[in-house]
């Protein structure tokens, strides 16, 4: 799927989702039902793991882990406004709970947290960001999910969107995600045919994407799977999918590129998770079972 995956390592960014119980936005309008799914799954220390520990972050007893928390399912702020939650902050709680130590999750804009993990700010990031070979040259990124790209359109498609055949049409995107590539080229091959280009309605957070399909402002928009699904969920009825899953790749969790035996380490927690049946229970929790792997590894 794709996520955060735009080539500029500068980099990436992500798709969220409607609302605030909705997207990781925490704020705005197309709220959900306000229920919100977690998974229980603690953990207990291994030493082994514990042991792999880079020494800053034993030091601390804490990863400290940037997130850009507009992106629901996958990361996104509860109603309170402050509190982070989703399939990856669970996934993560668990590994952390591996190593004996806490996640502290610090919000972030998701084109700045890989920056931010190579200067020290954060010890991981963790914003379902895609691999890619780009993000390889700079970080360490391990996988742990599989995703895809998603078109969405208001219910009942009355632009009569075909992802294929987008030329003339305004689509909404996150800024700097790999979504925003696949409609430059899209766009292009519109041109090239001397058909109009496909405008792009460029938000800063997922939920505001969203938000724009609902009122009308776009004609559809893409995101990655798991969010571009959710955001049909959650809207009540207004979105639905059009076309189907597209450009399947892994999420990773990004680590510094000096610490690669930590990021061993995590490969090894989370084939320790998958053993227990605890991976899946995650995934299931936020229904995104169906992107389960069990090849993890570091920078595949």
């Amino acid at each position: 799927m794709v996520r955060r995956l735009s080539p500029a390592i500068t980099l990436t960014a992500s798709v969220a989702i409607v609302g605030l119980a909705l997207s990781a936005c925490g704020s705005t309008s197309l709220s959900g039902s306000g229920t919100t799914p977690k998974a229980t799954v603690a953990q207990t220390k291994e030493v082994s793991l514990a042991d792999k520990l880079p020494a800053k972050i034993k030091a601390a007893g804490k990863i400290v882990v940037g997130v850009d928390a507009t992106y629901a399912p996958n990361e996104f702020l509860a109603a309170d406004g402050k509190t982070v939650q989703g399939m990856d902050i669970d996934l993560f709680n668990a590994i952390a709970q591996k190593f004996g130590v806490t996640a502290e999750w610090v919000p972030a804009n998701f084109d700045s947290i890989i920056l931010g993990v190579n200067s020290g700010k954060y010890d991981v990031g963790v914003s379902s960001f895609t691999i890619n070979p780009e993000r390889k040259k700079v970080v360490n990124m391990v996988s742990y999910f599989n995703a895809g790209t998603q078109w969405a359109v208001q219910k009942g498609n009355p632009k009569k969107v075909d992802p294929d055949n987008a030329c003339g049409l305004s689509v909404g995107v996150q800024k700097g995600t790999v979504q925003i590539d696949d409609l430059t080229a899209r766009s292009k091959k519109c041109t090239d045919a001397k058909k109009k280009p496909i405008t792009q309605i460029v938000e800063q957070a997922q939920a505001k994407v969203t938000a724009d399909l609902v009122s009308g402002k776009a004609d559809a928009m893409l995101a990655d799977s798991p969010v571009g699904l959710y955001a049909v969920k959650q809207t009540g009825g207004q979105l639905e999918a059009v076309g189907k899953v597209y450009d399947a790749a892994p999420y990773g969790f990004v680590i510094p590129q000096a610490e690669t035996d930590f990021a061993q380490a995590v490969v090894d927690a989370l084939k320790s998770l998958d053993s227990s049946g605890d991976y899946k229970k995650v995934l299931s929790t936020w229904g995104n079972d169906t992107g389960a792997i069990s090849d993890f590894a570091v920078n595949p």
